[in-house]
């Protein structure tokens, strides 16, 4: 990760094109239930979030075809998110309806010593 020194454009477009490669990889973790490894990854695009934050603070505003190409990479996540979300909420709906369940909730109390 950078400093916190401006970002060209070209630095600027190199962490937006991590971050969608970044939400593709959290996206096939989705697909395969692998919610450890989509943890991580999100981790990893907070990452990119904050290096974005402290280097574009100090930049100028982006050259036309840098915000075109800004602009395409942020669709592209945008998509994979709705992709992801579509894949966890009803996973996170049935881990609810699990929770809730006071048999399973004293089972999992039970075996974590809560």
């Amino acid at each position: 990760m950078m400093g916190t020194q401006a970002m060209n454009d070209q630095d600027v477009l190199s962490v937006y094109e991590a971050m969608v490669g970044i939400t593709d990889q959290m996206l096939a973790a989705a697909t395969a239930n692998d919610w450890d490894r989509l943890v991580q990854l999100e981790h990893q695009c907070a990452a990119c979030v904050r290096q974005l934050k402290a280097g574009e603070a100090l930049n100028q505003p982006l050259a036309a075809p840098a915000r075109a190409k800004k602009a395409h990479a942020i669709r592209r996540m945008l998509d994979s998110d709705r992709k992801i979300r579509d894949l966890t909420q009803p996973w996170m709906a049935r881990l609810s309806a699990m929770i809730s369940n006071k048999s399973v909730e004293r089972r999992i109390a039970s075996a974590y010593g809560v």
